[in-house]
């Protein structure tokens, strides 16, 4: 055989990851707008997202609105007020067992495998599902605080605090939502990923000051309410909002309630956002 007719043997090179945070940016930019699609198309999980937290501000306004004290008041409207940054950060964090659902569901179809062999930034899938599940969060918070106003909920410092408390929610949630992550990447369906997502979540909303006065809770419960994470958001949110319930405290978060809020979600992200993006490199279907 001539050396004109031999074939010379082609390699075929993996696909490489490319680098620089642009390019990362640019990758979870597109994943986000991926999955926000995905999420217009389906417009019955948006609706059914919205209808809970409605529920929870009419059934504890009306239900529990006159029958708690707050600052020693049983003014139904003054619960009012104080429910709502509860409820607000309540929200913004159910939503991580809806972000750890959605990558369990892309992990049982096989959808992160496909990610993982494209040239892209390894977290950006993990971003890009954050960052939608954040848009999706502040359209169902712009809800909510109608709904809020509705029922006699008001905002007594101004339109800046205001949109300084509403950022912290925001940053609560997308810190929330890697964890949610990191629970989609660990499980097997998207089943276990919602159970898993909210099994933990219900004492951490609820041992906090989201819903009564922690100063009203046991001595020994008082401190884990004060120093839980949920509860500087809530605490910070009244506080800009002007709202009633900021009751004393000699807990480092409860008196400085807005630099607290801010630190633990930086924490909450750094933490999970590396242990998530970890995991998703060595996660199997």
């Amino acid at each position: 055989m001539s050396a004109a007719t031999e074939t010379t043997p082609q390699l075929t090179l993996a696909p490489r990851p490319r680098g620089g945070v642009m390019q990362s940016a640019h990758d979870s930019l597109v994943v986000a707008k991926r999955n926000l699609r995905r999420m217009m198309r389906i417009p019955e999980v948006v609706i059914f997202g919205l209808i809970q937290p409605i529920m929870f501000v009419v059934l504890f306004s009306y239900v529990f609105g006159g029958s708690v004290a707050v600052g020693g008041s049983l003014s139904a409207t003054d619960y009012r007020n104080f429910l709502m940054a509860g409820i607000f950060a309540q929200t913004v964090t159910f939503a991580t067992a809806g972000a750890g659902a959605g990558i369990a569901d892309d992990m049982s179809k096989g959808l992160i495998d496909r990610f993982r062999s494209l040239p892209m930034s390894r977290g950006a899938v993990l971003t890009g599902r954050t960052l939608a599940d954040l848009v999706q969060t502040a359209l169902t918070v712009v809800v909510l605080a109608c709904v809020g106003l509705l029922v006699g909920w008001r905002i007594h410092n101004g339109i800046p605090k205001m949109f300084g408390a509403f950022a912290l929610l925001l940053l609560l949630g997308y810190a929330f939502s890697w964890i949610g992550a990191l629970i989609g990447l660990s499980v097997r369906s998207p089943e276990a990923a919602t159970s898993g997502g909210l099994i933990w979540l219900f004492p951490v909303t609820f041992v906090s000051n989201a819903f009564v006065d922690s100063s009203q809770m046991p001595g020994w419960l008082q401190p884990v309410a004060d120093w839980n994470p949920f509860s500087a958001t809530v605490q910070a949110c009244r506080v800009l909002f002007g709202n009633p319930g900021v009751s004393p405290s000699d807990a480092w978060p409860m008196e400085h309630p807005v630099w607290a809020s801010l630190a633990w979600s930086v924490v909450i992200v750094a933490v999970f956002r590396t242990w998530a993006v970890r995991k998703y490199r060595s996660a199997t279907a």
